[in-house]
């Protein structure tokens, strides 16, 4: 990947579920003032990304968070436990994803059909993921840079007739600095609350260090499209956010399944959004889905390189060169979750997928960010990014408060559903324990081992 790829990418994946879907939430959290935890968000995001860029300058080799807590601290079962945690992650998110994508499908077609047809476009179209990623980071990318440009038409379309309702005086910016905190939150509590949701909408810059193998040049190109790739997403959220509240009451909004098709249902009623948004849903879901899936195979294959998992696993297809071995085992995973996420759809359970995502990488981030000061000591021969020492405390101080449940103000289903992802990867890291206890850690693989461009 060049560096217009790899900015495609990095947008692609920030720009996916979450924002056709969080913006009436947050407001629910914060009243008018929606853009603010987009912003709080965003900045955590710059900070733990400068984390990241000086890793993955300093070791741009598969694997992500997962290789830099082995090389900092090399401890198998904390290396381990993130690794699974990152996967679960990007797992969890696709398979939420690819419910949303068979759902939308038979909104926008109009289909009166049952829970289990849904259920089988969903796994249909997880088959379809699994079958571009099969064929190569590069299909994978050409799709993702459709799926991308399809998104972002769809965001401008919103905010080009936002504010063309806002031209004509009839919108009501007064609303956009007002807070309305639900319950008995204090509003700092509010806008944390708030922040730890949208920070879910803000996670996916944190794939792309997955790629580094697959880029060109990431010394130099991976700081610029990073930055470039956070500023884009972080100004489509803030103007979706602003235009949202000023077109459509708080209440209203946060009520509404569907906001961004209530937002342009109110601003030219005559417009059929309704008909058009969920096809640009589904391209947006199907983007998100496809990426995390390709990430989370890239990160096992990475990891099994690394003998932290079993070297079966870094198996590659002999003529497209792909981690196919990989590929199927986080796909069967998915298709699990996807079945049981299906089996009562109208269950919390779809709801809180997004936060408990959005926890796991918080959790991830604080080691992320502890990882880069630990690894001063390891010193590089090759010219690499800095993040200075203050940004890094600063990225887990903060990422560590949006995890605890007293600072973050989640609800209990999310640490739930985590400790339970959690509680299965520490059985799993038991197995592979004991089937690797007597087997020396291999070295890495030759170049011509790396899978196809």
């Amino acid at each position: 990947m060049g560096p217009g790829l790899l900015l495609l990418f990095i947008v692609g994946d920030i720009l996916g579920t979450g924002i056709y879907a969080l913006t009436g939430q947050v407001a629910g959290e914060v009243g008018g003032a929606a853009w603010l935890p987009f912003v709080v968000a965003f900045v955590v995001a710059l900070i733990t990304a400068c984390s990241y860029l000086e890793l993955v300058t300093k070791y741009p080799q598969a694997a992500g968070a997962a290789l830099y807590a082995h090389k900092a601290f090399g401890k198998h079962f904390v290396t381990f436990l993130v690794c699974f945690a990152v996967m679960c992650s990007g797992i969890t998110s696709a398979s939420a994803a690819s419910r949303a994508f068979a759902a939308n499908l038979v909104a926008g077609f109009g289909l009166d059909v049952g829970n289990g047809v849904i259920l089988l476009i969903a796994l249909g179209f997880m088959l379809l993921v699994l079958l571009v990623n099969l064929r190569g980071v590069g299909e994978s990318i050409k799709v993702n840079v459709v799926l991308t440009a399809v998104e972002m038409s769809g965001l401008l379309l919103v905010i080009l007739i936002s504010l063309f309702f806002i031209s004509g005086g009839d919108a009501d910016f007064s609303r956009v600095v007002a807070f309305e905190t639900s319950g008995d939150k204090s509003v700092f509590l509010a806008v944390s609350t708030a922040t730890s949701l949208a920070f879910f909408a803000m996670v996916g810059f944190e794939d792309s260090v997955n790629m580094a193998e697959e880029t060109k040049d990431p010394v130099r190109i991976f700081p610029r499209m990073m930055f470039t790739g956070l500023g884009i997403a972080g100004l489509f959220y803030v103007l979706v956010s602003v235009c949202a509240v000023a077109v459509v009451p708080v209440g209203r909004l946060a009520e509404s399944e569907t906001p961004l098709v209530t937002v342009v249902q109110t601003a030219a009623p005559n417009f059929p959004i309704a008909d058009l948004l969920p096809f640009i849903s589904m391209f947006a879901v199907a983007n998100s889905a496809l990426i995390n899936m390709l990430m989370a195979s890239r990160l096992i294959y990475g990891m099994s390189r690394q003998g932290v998992l079993p070297r079966a696993l870094a198996k590659l297809h002999p003529t497209r060169r792909t981690p196919w071995a990989a590929s199927l085992c986080t796909a069967v995973l998915a298709f699990a979750l996807i079945t049981f996420v299906s089996l009562n759809p109208d269950s919390q359970v779809v709801a809180l997928l997004g936060g408990t995502t959005s926890l796991l990488l918080l959790a991830v981030f604080v080691i992320v960010n502890v990882s880069v000061l630990v690894l001063r000591k390891d010193t590089a021969d090759v010219r690499h990014f800095r993040a200075g020492r203050v940004l890094p405390v600063i990225g887990a101080i903060v990422c560590l408060y949006l995890v605890l449940p007293w600072s973050s103000g989640r609800p209990a289903g999310q640490y739930q559903i985590a400790g339970v992802l959690l509680g299965l990867g520490v059985l799993l890291w038991a197995v592979t324990w004991f089937l690797l206890r007597e087997v020396p850690a291999h070295p890495a693989v030759e170049e011509d081992e790396i899978p196809s461009r």
